[in-house]
């Protein structure tokens, strides 16, 4: 008996010469649509792809109604398309940019939307947390940081300042016997972004004494203060000028306790909507990741935009091959630009190592039926939704605009969290079809899952 077409297969794209396993077929099942009959010829995973034509060697292959490779060798109906028969290969690609420039239409309310936050004055955004940060600015403090946070847990803090989501040590492995420039400018920029984010309500700055980067230069560059004295620095110590471990943590965990009865008398209140920057990162994609919870998340981006609020797309390396969809709605050319020169500086920066940017998706996104970086990427930017592209920013920027963003960061979800964090997204989602488990402190991650086995696996 023939199987209906839209029971088990899906069709993204009328297009399309694939369509998408809705569950696993076996070898031999035979799938009809009207008058045309198709028999799988050998067992599909769901999740992963079926040819619904014939390709020769070399012929582009669509799905998204884009390509995303070129058939390595002969594909007939029915058969599985995967590693073993579709490759990557250069085709160009129109930027066009700004050419499908829509803005979004904002919605008008009586009253905005508002969320439950903390108001951190005239200029800044709203915070979803209520932290206080320790932060190193070398591997060598990393472990006083981790010291003074951990002397804050316990029934005994809770009780004491219930108004406090936590102390945390904000580390890295970095911060010395490293060029003064770029690196440090880079690390920097990330430990400044983290100590004024919006989730971060008082920190303090930890160093060793005689590392590269260097607490007062941190200071001064980005304008740090003291959030309870503004015209003052803010709380820095270093390892060396104490005396040793013993004594940095004595003295740090004294500076703690005088920030934190300032940060329990914070309060939730109802903040606008508009006050949200959300960091948008997929991590152990699958098949239907670019059908499923992408899409999804694109739809909420969209949501937020029309509000008035900010979403921010990552991942420069896994937006490979579709950029172009995003410079057609870039909002100016020097934005269109500005990505199209991201992708350019990722070409050669993987060629000086004798690599290619296509070295992706991983062995966790083939197994779930993804097979080169244009299908994954054309999947990734549907977080983007259809909002207009307003700013490209560097990594761990400063995130200024409202609407839609793009941020520099690598295909890596610990590092591309941390940069869109440090840039002040205050709230993240994190789609996974794989199962990645990563979050990011002190930003909230809201994790949704590509498909139900997946969820009802991983719900505890």
């Amino acid at each position: 008996m023939n199987v209906p077409f839209d029971d088990v297969w899906l069709q993204l794209h009328p297009e399309d010469q694939v369509a998408v396993l809705k569950r696993t077929l076996k070898k031999g099942v035979r799938v009809e649509r009207g008058d045309k009959i198709w028999e799988t010829q050998s067992t599909i995973p769901a999740g992963h792809k079926v040819a619904l034509c014939s390709l020769s060697k070399g012929d582009p292959l669509l799905k998204y109604g884009q390509i995303i490779g070129f058939a390595t060798q002969e594909i007939h109906p029915g058969d599985h398309v995967h590693v073993h028969n579709l490759g990557m290969g250069d085709f160009g690609r129109d930027y066009r940019i700004g050419e499908a420039f829509r803005p979004l239409q904002r919605t008008t309310r009586e009253e905005p939307l508002t969320f439950m936050g903390f108001d951190r004055g005239p200029g800044r955004r709203s915070g979803t947390r209520n932290y206080l940060a320790i932060i190193s600015s070398v591997n060598c403090s990393a472990s006083v940081s981790k010291y003074i946070a951990q002397h804050f847990r316990g029934e005994d803090f809770l009780r004491d300042f219930p108004y406090v989501d936590g102390v945390m040590a904000l580390t890295h492995k970095s911060g010395c016997s490293l060029m003064p420039d770029k690196p440090l400018e880079v690390l920097q920029r990330v430990l400044a972004g983290m100590a004024v984010h919006p989730n971060i309500s008082g920190y303090l700055l930890v160093g060793l004494g005689c590392e590269v980067n260097q607490i007062p230069q941190i200071i001064q560059r980005y304008g740090l203060r003291d959030p309870q004295k503004p015209d003052d620095d803010p709380f820095h110590m270093n390892i060396q000028s104490l005396g040793g471990i013993r004594k940095t943590v004595e003295a740090g965990i004294e500076a703690v306790q005088k920030m934190l009865p300032r940060l329990n008398d914070l309060r939730r209140t109802p903040r606008p909507i508009s006050d949200l920057a959300l960091a948008m990162n997929c991590g152990g994609s699958d098949g239907h990741s670019g059908i499923t919870a992408n899409p999804a998340l694109g739809v909420a981006s969209d949501c937020l935009v029309q509000e008035g609020g900010t979403s921010v797309l990552a991942e420069t390396s896994e937006i490979y091959g579709a950029e172009h969809l995003l410079t057609q709605r870039a909002s100016s050319t020097e934005v269109g630009e500005r990505l199209v020169d991201m992708i350019h500086w990722w070409e050669d920066y993987t060629a000086k190592f004798g690599a290619t940017i296509d070295n992706n998706p991983s062995h966790g996104n083939k197994e779930g039926g993804l097979t080169t970086i244009y299908e994954k990427s054309l999947g990734a930017i549907a977080k983007a939704g259809q909002a207009p592209l307003e700013a490209v920013y560097q990594y761990a920027e400063a995130i200024q605009s409202r609407g839609l963003c793009f941020m520099d960061t690598p295909g890596n979800d610990p590092v591309s969290m941390t940069g869109l964090v440090a840039g002040g997204c205050n709230l993240g989602v994190f789609t996974t079809g794989r199962g990645s488990v990563f979050g990011c402190k002190p930003a909230p991650c809201i994790k949704v899952a590509t498909h139900t086995p997946l969820y009802e696996w991983m719900e505890g």
